[in-house]
């Protein structure tokens, strides 16, 4: 049987609705009847009683209350986060909820926990957080699991052995990306100096990265120095403290970035002076379109993807689950994964514009034909 070829759900739901309301109506008091509450009125004070149960009644799901979830980031307008917002957007509409987009645009600790605790006050159904600090997150994680408020972490996780109790995190493993950078540094550059930029020391979405690659860099036993350096989570302030350290250090053999902004800083500095014919190499992270055509041309060698969509979607979903299952389900550990991007595998991401990369605000499905590279 084809469920399309039936009655729609929403159209099964008014006619059911109306029936009740009539059955309702006809069991008003001969009293109440004659102070004007008419099948009509009776309708609108059932439609508001029922109204939140009635919000997703599209989906496989009973009818639920419209659930209202609260994303607090660390860089609210940050490039990187478009085709997150999408994929939270799309769960949403998908499930039949709504979310909030809330927290800071400069990775302020204090305001993305002045942004969860206005949360747990307005009773928000789910809270997913970028843990970008190693302590700043634990009290108001604590105070929201006992208002049966659930917490996620996305993007960015509390580190292991943390006592922050949040319910699972959906992102990628920073320290395995950080070292696979790294090993990827030894093979392009071999030796001399190379400069891991980075916009927030610290903060525990880009540190473990530098860790990581610091980690590999050293086990690999190759005569390469690996230095950190300071940046800023604001675009023009990165570009100029990238070019000032490359001007200060003309010999260095290799610059790469920690976060979406500083790779993209790394290839212009590398384009702007011709750092490629110098035997220069660069990459980092993230898929900016800037970065993706820097890599294109040559002026970085590689990318790496965590697909940000997804550490919207999955977290909207995990929320949903939780509260669909009275918490008896949902919370799991996703690993949105780890992908590099070479100039031999970027035309698809120049040549797609999608919801999915952030290149566009088109909801569509992309076609795609031949074997899937495993």
């Amino acid at each position: 049987m084809e469920l399309g070829n039936g009655p729609g759900e929403a159209e099964m739901t008014e006619e059911l609705d109306e029936g009740l309301v009539r059955r309702v109506a006809a069991r008003l008091p001969r009293r109440a009847m004659m102070h004007g509450v008419s099948v009509a009125s009776a309708a609108a004070a059932l439609g508001a009683i029922a109204g939140t149960a009635r919000a997703a009644n599209a989906g496989p799901y009973p009818p639920h209350p419209k659930w209202r979830f609260v994303f607090v980031n660390h860089v609210t307008t940050n490039p990187f986060f478009v085709p997150t917002q999408y994929g939270i957007h799309d769960a949403c509409a998908l499930l039949g909820c709504t979310y909030q987009w809330t927290g800071s645009e400069i990775s302020d600790v204090a305001q993305m926990v002045n942004s969860m605790n206005a949360a747990i006050a307005a009773k928000a159904d789910g809270i997913a957080v970028a843990i970008v600090d190693p302590t700043g997150f634990n009290a108001p994680t604590a105070r929201a699991l006992e208002a049966g408020i659930p917490v996620f972490s996305y993007n960015a996780d509390a580190p292991p052995g943390s006592p922050n109790r949040r319910l699972a995190y959906i992102g990628q493993d920073l320290f395995l990306s950080g070292e696979m950078m790294g090993e990827r540094i030894v093979k392009l550059v071999g030796k001399g100096d190379v400069a891991l930029f980075i916009a927030t020391p610290g903060q525990l979405n880009l540190q473990p990265r530098i860790d990581g690659a610091q980690a590999a860099i050293k086990k690999s036993g190759a005569p390469i120095k690996a230095t950190m350096i300071a940046t800023d989570p604001t675009a023009n302030v990165s570009l100029s403290k990238i070019r000032a350290y490359y001007l200060g250090h003309p010999t260095v053999k290799g610059m790469f970035g920690s976060g979406a902004t500083d790779t993209e800083n790394v290839g212009t500095v590398m384009q702007q002076y011709g750092l490629v014919k110098k035997g220069v190499h660069g990459g980092g992270f993230d898929l900016l379109p800037k970065s993706l055509q820097y890599v294109h041309d040559g002026n970085l060698d590689f990318v790496i993807d965590q697909q940000p969509y997804l550490q919207g979607f999955y977290t909207v979903m995990e929320m949903f689950v939780f509260k669909v299952s009275g918490g008896l389900t949902g919370p799991s550990e996703i690993n949105t994964g780890l992908k590099f991007v070479t100039k031999g595998g970027v035309m698809p991401y120049l040549t797609t514009k999608t919801r999915y990369e952030g290149s566009s605000a088109t909801a569509q499905i992309v076609p795609r034909s031949g074997p899937i590279a495993g």
